[in-house]
């Protein structure tokens, strides 16, 4: 979640609107002076300085709580981890609430305000347009809505005592006493925090569903290909899954003709085949290239632009385990986050009861109540992102009086929006919706600028004025997801797992599952819609006509496919197909990922089972490390097979040699490979590619020298270019384009690796020239990069992570960034290994998404689980909770994760008494 599912979002750009720059300066240079005397040299000498120390949590002693019915015990581990002890669910979630805004306030204060449209009343002028798109979106008002209308009242109490416990810590405290980012922003701003509301969590989950609504940027690509590439040239870029070599999670079962539901033994009736019908708008470039810009200015709480979100997740029955039990692993992969987007805890009922109903414990969102992923006493759940395709563009024929459906005008449905701005004026905008959602095209001058010609075909043609463009999004409807998460905390077996799973409507997830009693299982959930005219779902299509929508109600949650024991003895989820299309009659999505990732767990469990060989905890753990490259086993013995005459290229090309394709951050192979990999997509794809979908960036050119590497297309020789934020649409080198490279790897002379003359460079006619071009561009990149020694090379300082704070860690001066951020680390792992340090072949190396934390769970024996966290505990920037887990995570180590009474005591350092007044 979650993955494919917080602590803060991505770093927001808090530049002013308007181009203020001499403004923007000097409000860093007000935060910049206030950090370096908070920090201190090298910011270590001056941690007795009262604008730090004031921030920090009180973790021993006791303090009043109002509202407490009785005495709370906090107990923290040597990692700052606390486990929380009461006697009621009120008191529970109250501690819940306090305890995460000692830590974590600043974290959950910004993305409040994020997901409220409301940065501007934090950072200024500079987030106006990003407010107006998320005021446009609605996440907020439909959280609302859910709380009013929706949500069950143990949920509201529960999220109301989670309130309260915010509120408390809060009561009385100045933004200095909150953190160093409040004490810095103060400075340059008035803004004081607000209490929180039930509401402020609830909006969270839309804020999730958003990063994981599935395949909105495909369908903006594929639509803006057609301006340049034929079908067929889609086809081969976006290939169908491939069944028959990446097995989906589920690999039995059919809906049951008798009782309508999916029955995981059944078997699938004849004759249902896959939905194909394409969309029926083209031609609309330059809205959908406006659309996808403005995307990118969102800022990515998951990662970056929802592209690579996925994760790992798969069970072990205990037939096969060393325990006797199963064993349960997940790691979701999400944005690299400073704090991290987990929170680790334990939520304890002394005594579970009717008024206590919880002891359960594993990663939680600050901001949020109730345990996200982990186990209970009973069982254990992972989630991955499923990828379901929930989201549809329709482009709207718009006049002053409404939009045209079905020959007939109809009203908007209007609503005004107020936006604050720090230091400026307010800001008033109008939200337009349609019935297939909010109109996108307002919030964006190109949009508005949609076609100039009549339509054809159902079509809007580029540049008509009168059309519009519209979101529709199953997370735009209000819902029972927090519900859900109450529910599976609860849970105590699969019937009650599943029934929980059912409210489980956004984002939507793979849910797995074990219990203490043996049986594992999977539930796909959420709410899915069914299309008409059995539309794919892959591009816009006209929202002027009921031939294009969809059915009233989604797909049945009883119809979704699960397992329960499957005869295999494990289950694997990494975002790979959910099951055949062919035996399935909904559908999903057409978009999954390709399988590269699960195929490779799957492969390794079950080589370990065919040998009669148990799969212990360690096995699990050093699984989650796996760096095994599929593009690299697939690609370097052709690689090898190509004569070189060049003795620099012929040099590295000897890297490849006896490689066994593991990723390792020392591995100089695995970075000539990636630099290959990388060059062969940009000459066979990204240059082919339509302008709109061009990544951007700046390179540093030197005049040529024979011989001595790539030129653009002037002649010059291309040194170096800077990292960059890719555009989706550019070949990004994830298992997709594993796919797309094996389906013509063996055609030499198909038309994809014909490239032709520019600048210097000759024309490239078939396979193996471009694969040599690519060999040498490769050659000459990474030495300007690592240095014309390759015995120096290595993968890790190619492939770096920085851990960048929230907010101000972002932009500025470097004794800021300094101050606040941290790194690099030198990874392995990369794009579609299971160990999945991600990185977009489009705009470089570095590190965009990681597994954001790992777990293996002992089902039974609780106190033998691990986890770790890619950050620390504190979102405290001077705290030593504030990454004191990421070396040990970069390193693939994990902690004891105490849960019993016994353990949890066992490795107390502080307790805190939250006490009854």
């Amino acid at each position: 979640m979650p993955a494919n599912t917080t602590a803060p979002p991505q770093p927001v750009d808090t530049k002013p609107a308007g181009g203020k720059k001499k403004g923007r300066r000097a409000r860093l240079l007000v935060i910049v002076l206030v950090l370096a005397l908070v920090a201190g040299v090298g910011y270590g000498a001056f941690w007795s300085v009262s604008t730090v120390r004031a921030s920090y949590p009180q973790t021993t002693g006791s303090i009043d709580l109002k509202g407490l019915s009785g005495d709370v015990d906090v107990k923290r581990d040597d990692y700052g981890i606390p486990q929380i002890y009461a006697d009621t669910d009120s008191d529970l979630f109250r501690a819940q609430g306090f305890v995460q805004a000692q830590d974590r306030f600043w974290e959950m204060d910004v993305r409040r305000h994020m997901t409220s449209g409301r940065l501007s009343e934090m950072f200024g002028a500079g987030q106006v347009e990003t407010d107006s798109f998320l005021r446009t979106l609605g996440w907020r008002k439909v959280a609302q809505e859910e709380y009013d209308t929706k949500l069950g009242e143990d949920t509201k109490k529960n999220l109301q005592a989670y309130a309260d416990g915010v509120n408390a810590y809060l009561a009385g405290k100045d933004g200095k006493d909150l953190s160093v980012e409040y004490a810095a922003l103060g400075l340059t701003n008035d803004y004081k925090p607000t209490e929180w509301t039930p509401v402020d969590s609830v909006a969270w989950l839309k804020a999730m569903a958003w990063d994981l609504r599935g395949n909105m940027q495909d369908e903006i690509d594929r639509s803006l290909m057609t301006s340049r590439l034929s079908d067929k040239e889609i086809k081969d870029l976006y290939p169908d899954y491939p069944y028959k070599k990446n097995k989906p999670i589920v690999d039995e079962g059919a809906i049951d003709p008798v009782t309508g539901k999916f029955d995981p033994k059944a078997e699938p009736s004849d004759g249902i085949g896959s939905q194909t019908a394409q969309g029926a708008t083209e031609g609309v470039t330059t809205q959908l290239s406006a659309l996808s810009d403005t995307l990118d200015e969102i800022p990515a709480l998951l990662g970056p632009n929802g592209n690579g979100i996925g994760s790992n997740s798969w069970v072990v029955s205990g037939k096969y385990t060393t325990t006797g039990k199963p064993l349960l692993a997940n790691d979701p992969h999400l944005a690299p986050q400073l704090p991290s987007l987990w929170y680790q805890m334990g939520l304890h009922c002394r005594q579970v009861s009717e008024t206590c109903q919880y002891d359960t414990a594993g990663y939680t969102f600050s901001g949020m109540p109730g345990v996200i992923i982990g186990h209970n006493q009973d069982i254990a759940w992972g989630f991955t992102n499923l990828g379901a395709d929930v989201t549809d563009l329709f482009l709207e024929k718009v006049s002053a009086d409404g939009y045209q459906y079905d020959g007939k005008t109809v009203p908007f449905e209007s609503r005004e929006e107020t936006i604050k701005v720090a230091g400026g004026k307010s800001r008033k905008i109008t939200v337009r919706e349609t019935n297939n959602g909010p109109l996108l095209s307002d919030r964006s001058n190109e949009l508005k600028k949609v076609g100039k010609k009549a339509p054809v075909d159902n079509s809007a043609p580029d540049r008509a004025d009168g059309y519009a463009v519209a979101l529709k999004w199953t997370a735009l409807k209000a819902g029972h997801s927090m519900d859900a998460v109450f529910e599976i905390n609860r849970a105590k077996d699969f019937t009650s797992f599943r029934k929980a799973a059912a409210h489980f409507e956004v984002p939507s997830q793979n849910l797995l599952y074990a219990d203490t009693k043996g049986n594992i299982g999977y539930q796909a959930p959420g709410r899915i819609p069914v299309r008409l005219k059995g539309d794919d779902g892959t591009r816009p299509r006209p929202g002027w006509t009921s031939d294009y929508g969809w059915e009233k109600d989604p797909i049945p949650f009883d119809e979704l496919p699960y397992e329960y024991n499957p005869k295999r003895g494990y289950i694997v989820t990494a975002n790979q197909a959910v099951i055949d299309e062919d035996t399935y009659p909904h559908l999903l999505t057409k978009d999954w990922g390709y399988g590269a990732r699960s195929q490779r767990i799957n492969d390794l469990i079950a080589d370990k089972i065919k040998t009669g060989e148990k799969i212990s905890t360690d096995d699990m753990q050093q699984l989650q490390m796996d760096n095994h490259s599929a593009i690299a086993a697939e690609l370097v013995p052709k690689l090898l097979k190509i004569g070189i005459s060049d003795e620099s290229v012929r040099e590295t090309q000897k890297l490849l040699e006896g490689w066994d394709y593991t990723q390792e951050s020392d591995s100089a192979a695995a970075a000539y490979f990636n630099g290959v990999w990388r060059n062969i997509l940009k000459l066979a794809f990204g240059n082919k590619l339509p302008k709109e979908m061009r990544a951007k960036g700046d390179c540093i050119y030197v005049e040529p020298v024979a011989g001595s590497g790539p030129v653009d297309d002037e002649g010059k020789l291309v040194r170096e270019c800077g990292q960059r934020a890719p555009d989706a649409a550019q070949p990004d080198g994830g298992d997709r384009w594993y796919e797309v490279v094996e389906n013509i790897l063996d055609d030499q002379d198909n038309d994809w690796w014909k490239v032709p003359a520019k600048g210097r460079e000759q024309a490239i006619d078939n396979r193996d020239e471009l694969f040599a071009r690519a060999m040498k561009d490769a050659r000459w990149e990474l030495t300007a990069k690592l240095g014309k020694d390759v015995s120096t090379w290595s993968w890790g300082r190619l492939h770096q992570l920085t851990l960048r704070n929230q907010t101000l860690g972002k932009e500025g001066p470097g004794l800021l960034q300094r101050a606040l951020n941290r790194g690099p680390w030198d990874l392995g792992g990369g794009e579609a290994a299971v160990n999945a340090s991600g990185w977009n072949a489009a705009g470089g190396y570095g590190v965009i998404w990681v597994p954001s934390m790992r777990m293996v769970v002992n089902v039974g024996d609780w106190d033998k689980s691990r986890w770790i966290n890619l950050t620390g505990a504190s979102g405290h920037a001077f705290s030593s909770h504030y990454t004191d887990q990421t070396d040990k995570w970069a390193d693939g180590e994990l902690l004891d994760w105490s849960y019993t009474k016994g353990g949890v005591d066992g490795s107390t350092v502080d307790t805190l008494t939250l006490r009854k007044p």
